[in-house]
């Protein structure tokens, strides 16, 4: 019987899919790294590969006998340290798997893209697949990378790869595996935001997500992409939910952009610790907000509605937390007064 191949299956929407698959009754075979937990999947059936996406060997093996691929495997760090590894995974990863699939002849390839490969929409809009991709003058890595791994997809499909394309926005949701892709919900509640800019996010849920995946290896065509998003929020809205639902009353402080990014930067310099990233900051300030309409119209996408997305995701991340969660002052208040001292050299630069 053929098989399902998905790379990136241990981590959250990697784990979602894999259960998504299981539930129509697919044969499903993970490629896995050596020491890669999958504890969380023991319910389920599946065959075990043992390699990485970096190793063509590994990968061509776990292609034999497969008839669907869906291609998760990435890293999505923003930070200076993980820059090389990020462009090895995104780029150098999808490169090999996808000419290993269309050598295995595979007979569908799902490529999970991202909405960074798209680039943010203009401030107050949204875009949709057809926006050019402008923002590589952000000097974001995870947002190159991306654009670089879907312009390695469009070489293979060109080749002739049946490979489609999806372009998840900001996924949140219950279950996150290692604890890493909710992030941003888990240092809210530990008050480890200090501080905010004026920027927005879609945000979409882990389980339509995974749906989208297969809606698209089922309905989408060879060569194009879907962005698979949920609800437009501004960081001020999304910060006021994650409040309401979590009965948290510590808000974080918002900053003005340009002088928050000058001051990151220079205490990044200066060996200083920062609540945050430079890439980080420069991400925020941007408008990651987006249309649909295409996923809708053409593979029947249909996510949820966002305030259930938000009170699972919200209140799973309570129950893991538990004891932890609790007000008052945080280690990263010192960050955010250092970064409150810098803000002035970096509104004295701006005026000059």
């Amino acid at each position: 019987m053929a098989k399902t191949l998905v790379t990136g299956g241990s981590g959250f929407l990697g784990s979602h899919l894999v259960r998504a698959l299981a539930a129509r009754g697919d044969e499903i075979r993970l490629l896995l790294r050596r020491g890669s937990n999958v504890d969380h999947l023991s319910d389920l059936a599946f065959e075990r590969v043992s390699g990485d996406v970096l190793d063509r060997a590994s990968v061509r093996a776990a292609m034999e006998g497969v008839e669907r691929a869906f291609h998760l495997a990435g890293k999505t760090s923003m930070r200076s340290r993980d820059r090389d590894r990020v462009f090895e995974l995104n780029v150098r990863g999808t490169r090999i798997v996808l000419e290993e699939a269309l050598a295995a002849e595979v007979g569908r390839v799902v490529h999970t893209s991202s909405v960074a490969a798209i680039g943010p929409a203009k401030p107050g809009g949204t875009a949709d697949e057809d926006q050019p991709f402008r923002a590589g003058s952000l000097g974001i890595a995870y947002v190159n990378s991306k654009h670089e791994a879907e312009v390695e997809a469009l070489r293979l499909a060109a080749r002739g790869l049946a490979v489609v394309i999806v372009n998840p926005s900001f996924v949140l949701g219950p279950n996150d595996p290692n604890g890493t892709s909710m992030g941003l919900v888990r240092r809210f509640l530990l008050g480890r935001i200090p501080a905010y800019v004026d920027g927005a996010l879609n945000i979409v849920d882990v389980r339509d997500v995974a749906q989208g995946h297969l809606l698209a290896a089922e309905k989408g065509e060879s060569g194009e992409r879907y962005i698979l998003a949920g609800r437009n929020f501004t960081l001020d809205r999304l910060f006021a939910d994650f409040a309401r639902i979590s009965g948290r009353d510590q808000m974080p402080v918002k900053l003005p952009g340009a002088p928050t990014a000058l001051a990151v930067e220079a205490m990044a310099r200066a060996g200083l610790p920062t609540p945050a990233s430079p890439d980080e900051v420069r991400s925020a300030m941007q408008w990651w907000t987006y249309r649909n309409v295409k996923a809708r119209r053409e593979l029947g996408f249909e996510p949820r509605p966002h305030e259930e997305t938000l009170d699972d995701a919200v209140r799973w991340q309570m129950s893991e937390l538990g004891e932890r969660m609790r007000s008052g002052r945080s280690p990263q208040d010192a960050a955010l007064a250092a970064l409150a001292g810098l803000l002035r050299l970096g509104e004295r630069v701006l005026d000059r």
